[in-house]
Parts: structure tokens; sequence; C-alpha cells
């Protein structure tokens, strides 16, 4: 069987079309886009077409827009330097229960060393931000509150422009962890009312390590840099730009935008097939959260009574995913899925598919025939076992 990749939510391909930009940049590229001289001024011009672009998937303002080495340093931007530019009569920062890691790491680290308070918003069992909760926790002493826009284990869209007024209404910043979204969704910052945004080029079939915070000047404002040197990026992000990267950046950004539409609708399409089949040749498959709110090329699903991790190392040269991970030696079960209300017995038996945009009707087939085999030998061997 030929290999098959689908989890593009962990990272999805280059795109040709972007390495094609990129390839003059790495080969003829010279001087630092720091400098004044002709090289350096010629670099500069390519990051701020790039600027343009990005800013314009997400409705932001290129002069708003602060490149970093991806999505985990702009989430760190976003509450490091927030906590350290913050006011005295505002203590706490409120994270929903399902944040990727690099933004509950990151509020846990303040929270431990004493520059925050750290609350966490529960969520539903459907998986998105309980409000009534939220609104029960919000006060005027809440710096900020970081709800990402769509989960990347579940799929799960949030209600952001309501978080976003409730959040304004006691003055707080909103951080919106958009790596997810943006490129599949439609994603307007000022729609939306998010201060702050974090994006990621691989996840748009841009280059890995590069990303970026993009922000309202009130979003921006409000930072401390939390890497100092030579006062890059508005003086928040010191250090030589990678050029290329943000070339590249910049043009799977403007592929996204242009396709879009036709392109989450081909993909859920293709998932919402990959679903059936296996609902159709399997038992016990049941899909989690509501799949009525959430990413067009995303499908987490509980084979149950067989164990992810054993069913995503038997699908072979198919690439899928589980939620768990390593800790302290032991595995442990997706924190989203618990958060969610899920059983540490289900959570253990997810997996997560994603598709994009080089998936074919041939890959979801072969998907299918691959988790079928898959889930049926864990299960006879589950059963043998017993």
């Amino acid at each position: 069987m030929r290999a098959v990749y689908l989890d593009y939510n962990g990272s999805a391909p280059l795109d040709p079309r972007v390495a094609e930009i990129m390839v003059p940049i790495l080969t003829d590229g010279i001087g630092n886009a720091s400098s004044i001289h002709h090289f350096g001024r010629q670099q500069s011009v390519a990051v701020d077409e790039a600027r343009e672009l990005v800013a314009a998937m997400v409705g932001g303002r290129s002069s708003n827009v602060v490149f970093t080495a991806g999505a985990t340093e702009a989430n760190n931007l976003a509450l490091r330097g927030a906590v350290e530019g913050a006011l005295a009569d505002r203590p706490r920062i409120l994270i929903s229960a399902v944040e990727h890691a690099s933004v509950r790491q990151t509020a846990r680290w303040l929270d431990e060393h004493g520059l925050t308070k750290l609350d966490v918003i529960p969520v539903t069992n459907a998986g998105f931000v309980d409000l009534d909760a939220l609104e029960s926790m919000l006060d005027t002493d809440v710096l900020l509150v970081s709800v990402m826009a769509a989960n990347s284990e579940t799929g799960i869209l949030n209600p952001v422009e309501e978080i976003a007024k409730r959040t304004h209404a006691v003055g707080a910043l909103l951080h919106c962890d958009a790596t997810q979204s943006a490129g599949r969704l439609p994603f307007d910052l000022e729609r939306t009312g998010a201060d702050l945004v974090s994006l990621s080029s691989h996840k748009i079939c841009g280059p890995t390590g590069v990303g970026a915070l993009v922000g309202t000047r009130r979003g921006l404002r409000r930072l401390q840099p939390i890497i100092h040197g030579g006062g890059h990026e508005h003086g928040l992000r010191s250090g030589s730009l990678n050029v290329a990267g943000i070339v590249g950046f910049g043009a799977a950004a403007r592929i996204a935008t242009d396709e879009r539409t036709s392109e989450s609708a081909r993909v859920a399409k293709a998932r919402d097939r990959l679903t059936a089949a296996l609902k159709s040749r399997l038992s016990r498959v049941h899909d989690i959260g509501d799949v009525t709110r959430r990413l067009p090329n995303t499908a987490n699903v509980r084979f149950e009574g067989a164990d992810a991790e054993a069913v995503v190392i038997n699908m072979g040269p198919v690439a899928v995913s589980t939620g768990s991970a390593c800790s302290s030696g032991s595995i442990e079960p997706s924190e989203v899925l618990l958060a969610m209300g899920i059983p540490r017995d289900a959570a253990f038996e997810s997996v997560r598919f994603s598709l994009g945009r080089f998936t074919t009707r041939e890959d979801v087939e072969l998907a299918v025939e691959s988790a079928v085999t898959a889930v049926e030998h864990v299960r006879y061997m589950a059963r043998r076992s017993a």
C-alpha cells in the first residue's frame, strides 16, 4: 500500500507553488532585511509583501503583523508579553480547558511563578467553551482571555465573537489561537473582536518554522517583548528575519485565501465519505464532539474496544494521529478529550483524521481499508487477551 497522509492538523505538506516562490530567496537572497543597503532593502520589500498577504488572510493590518518562529512562539508572546506588561489591578488570565499545549503550559508557568493567577474555562461535552461559565469567571481583574478558534484534536469551533464581546465588556484582551482555522474558514480579526491572533505557516501548506502574532493596535501595545535584542518587529520580537520562510508564509496565505472556499467544500465531502464508510464497515464507531460545528477537514473518531495507539501503528503507511501523550514514562489520554467529559477509556480509543489540500479520493479509500483492517485486528487481539 502506498503512503497516505491524513495528519494535516499536525503539519501540512509544503505546496510546490510555495516552494517555487521560496527558491529564489534561498538561493539568491542576500542581506539582512534590517540593513539599509540595496541587498537589505530587497529583502525588506519581500518581507513587507508577505506581511500584507498574511494580514489579509485574517482581516488585519500589515503594520500589526509580528513574525515569529511559529504559533508556539506567538502564543508565548501573547500570554507572557501581556502579563509582563500588565497593570497591577489585573492579576488574572483565563484560558479554555482545550487549548494547545503552548498556551496551556505557558499559562501554567506564569501561574506557578506567581506572575499571574490562572483560571481555566470549562467546555461543554460538545467541545466548545461554556459561555455561562465564562460569564461567571469574568471580572475587571481579568487581564486576558485566551480561547482558540478551532481545536486541533476535535476540530470543534468556539464562538469567538461572543467570547470577545463578553471579554471586552470587562476591559480584558482576547487572544485567539487561530492556527487551525485561518486559511480553512473565514476569519476576520475586526469582526471577531480578537485583540491578538496566533498563526502558523505549516498548517496552511507553507514552510515550517515561521508564524505570526497579528493584533490590533490596542492588543500589541499592551505587550512586552519576551525575546530581547535588536528591536525587530516593532520591538516585540528581536532577531534577524527568516526571509525565505516569511515569503513562503505569505505565498501560502495568499493561496489559502484565494482557494479556501472551494478547498474546504471538497475536503469536507472527502471527510464525510471517510467517516460514513468507517461507520458502515465497522460497529461501535462514534464521533467526538459536535459534528455540526467543526473544521471542514477534521474528524475525531472513537473506535470502541480498540486502543487508538495500536490502531495508528497498525494502519502502517496511513498517517493519522491520537491525542494521547507520553508523560513521566506512561501514556496519558488527551487533556482535550478529558476536559469534554469523555471517560479515560474512551479517550484512549479516539483517532484523529485530518485531511487537506492534496488528499485524493483514492487516499480516502485506502485510509478506510487500512483503518478497518487495523481496528478489526486490534479488537481481535484485545478479546484474546481478555
